[in-house]
């Protein structure tokens, strides 16, 4: 009994921090809009098996995400909300398999820490509350990656009934299904990934199989034979278009920034230092010796050590920076949080001065952020000369956002919770301590996006979606000129084409047919335009110049 009111205690934990408020806020460009709109366009043609943006084959993704966002519009309709359901359930899905695994290779306790490191942390936690595939994704490699090992403890023949209740080869059959459906939901760096964990894992144990060579050609067989599941229909009924263009996307991955997402070096240092906050400070500590008596768990830490490695070294070769790419790391960093406030919790290791002052110092920057936010949104005036040579920019900041003054109340959360963690600690109560942290700033993620999200989007893109908001049911195209977006589309609920050249610019302005064309541009464009003498303007709002070409 105990053990389901645990389960229940999680599953409505996340619940109640993930659900709500998911439709308070438009969709942001590009990855939500984009992902949205493709599952919006699966349900307006009618063919769910194509993946396409804009009604033309879109050969970035696979299928799976948008299928479990298609169901999600089918019940909820095609809105906010839907689009990011999927990731409320995937985030509740998180959190209970985290507790079990926890539970299963250890005990209660580690179970429940390891699962709230992970709710509350700042990145983990927000990713929740989005429409973008990367929690799907992440989940699906870790679990295979997780059945793998297992499969390896079943050829070692660790024997506990705890956590290996089936054969060796059943989890390896688990582990390539697992890899297969996280191919499908974003491409084939899943594997890469699990393979380049198994190939550290073996060098560092000086070249010793862990495991037969053929079970991993087996289990690339079984991930791939999911895989191909789709991958084939789609080549039986499209051709080989879909594969041959999806597989130079992901090499153009890694040699170029992708859409202008450069970074600088250690860019992903920074995001899960920051991001993973706080489990990132004590996850430090979880790189180093440690005493552990289970055999599985030293192993499991190796495993959870070399997959942090592999994914920040990847991503920071990869050209391209986005700070979801090394999402992945999310899994061992909440893990080697939770080996050391377990191994504090038993006074093996001590609560480190450097730990101390890793979260005072990151909560300070996050609290200043909170707090000088609406100060300089409400005296934006004196902002405006930094950018008087960015039209875009000085436009956006004349968006009418209304700042409160209540917004510090972010702030003050994060205060308040750094405050009552350290209290607890003097009163050696540690367990309640590291609840309190957690459970806390998921309180303080929840109040930022409350408060923050939407005055935010009002001066990034709020302009765009009311345009095209004010074009749905109106027949004619709209398209955007000198910037990418997906917020026409979905927004102005675009549907099927009948012009066939209805993605291009040149041929929507200067040929002749009988519909509307509207073109959203952005304020450095608006000279060029006006002085095309096909179109004429009416409108402009907040760095968005709107043109609609003459009949």
């Amino acid at each position: 009994m105990k053990q389901v009111i645990n389960y229940l205690f999680i599953a409505l934990l996340g619940g109640l921090f993930f659900i709500p408020f998911l439709g308070g806020v438009h969709l942001f460009d590009w990855d939500e809009v984009n992902f949205a709109e493709i599952s919006r366009e699966m349900i307006a043609s009618e063919d769910y098996l194509r993946v396409q943006v804009n009604y033309e084959p879109f050969y970035e993704k696979p299928p799976l995400f948008f299928w479990l966002q298609v169901i999600s519009m089918k019940i909820f309709g095609i809105n906010e909300f839907a689009a990011r359901f999927p990731n409320a359930l995937v985030g509740i899905l998180t959190l209970i398999l985290l507790f079990r695994i926890g539970k299963k290779l250890y005990n209660t306790r580690f179970g429940m820490i390891w699962s709230l490191a992970y709710f509350g942390s700042i990145l983990p936690n927000l990713y929740f509350k989005s429409g973008i595939i990367d929690p799907l994704f992440n989940l699906l490699i870790f679990m295979g990656l997780y059945n793998f090992i297992r499969h390896v403890w079943g050829k070692r023949r660790y024997k506990s009934n705890l956590f290996l209740k089936h054969s060796s080869f059943t989890y390896l059959v688990d582990a390539g299904i697992l890899i297969g459906l996280a191919i499908l939901t974003k491409g084939p760096v899943a594997f890469l990934v699990v393979f380049l964990v198994m190939v550290v894992y073996w060098v560092v144990n000086k070249f010793r199989f862990f495991t037969n060579p053929i079970n991993i050609v087996f289990l690339g067989f079984i991930a791939f034979f999911v895989t191909f599941l789709w991958f084939g229909m789609e080549m039986l009924k499209n051709g080989p278009e879909f594969m041959t263009k999806f597989i130079r996307y992901q090499f153009r991955l890694f040699s170029t920034p992708d859409a202008g997402h450069g970074g600088i070096p250690g860019y992903h240092v920074f995001v899960l230092l920051l991001g993973c906050f706080p489990a990132s400070i004590f996850a430090i500590r979880g790189f180093f010796k440690m005493k552990q008596e289970q055999v599985h768990l030293v192993d499991l830490r190796k495993w959870m050590i070399y997959l942090f490695w592999v994914v920040l070294i990847l991503f920071s070769i990869v050209q391209s920076k986005i700070v979801h790419y090394s999402s992945l790391a999310y899994f061992p960093i909440t893990f080697l949080a939770a080996l050391t406030i377990d191994q504090i919790l038993k006074r093996k290791i001590d609560f480190a001065k450097w730990m101390k002052w890793g979260i005072i110092s990151i909560a300070l920057l996050f609290v200043m952020v909170s707090i000088s936010a609406p100060i300089i949104g409400s005296n934006i005036n004196r902002v405006k000369p930094l950018f008087q040579n960015n039209p875009d920019i000085l436009a956006a900041l004349e968006a009418k956002v209304n700042w409160t003054g209540w917004e510090f109340i972010t702030g003050l959360v994060m205060v308040l919770i750094v405050v009552a963690f350290f209290v607890l600690i003097r009163r050696d109560k540690m367990y309640w301590a590291f609840r309190i942290l957690f459970i806390g700033v998921a309180i303080f993620v929840f109040t930022g996006l409350t408060l923050f999200v939407g005055r935010i989007e009002k001066i990034t893109q709020n302009a765009h979606v009311e345009f095209a908001r004010s074009l749905v049911g109106k027949e004619g195209y709209i398209v955007t000129s000198g910037f990418k977006s997906y917020i026409h589309l979905f927004y102005s609920k675009r549907q099927p084409p009948v012009y066939p050249n209805h993605n291009e610019l040149k041929h929507l302005i200067w040929e002749d047919f009988e519909t509307d064309v509207y073109i959203v541009a952005r304020k450095h464009n608006e000279d060029y335009w006006k002085n095309v003498n096909t179109v004429e303007q009416i409108g402009e709002k907040n760095g968005f110049v709107f043109f609609k070409r003459k009949r």
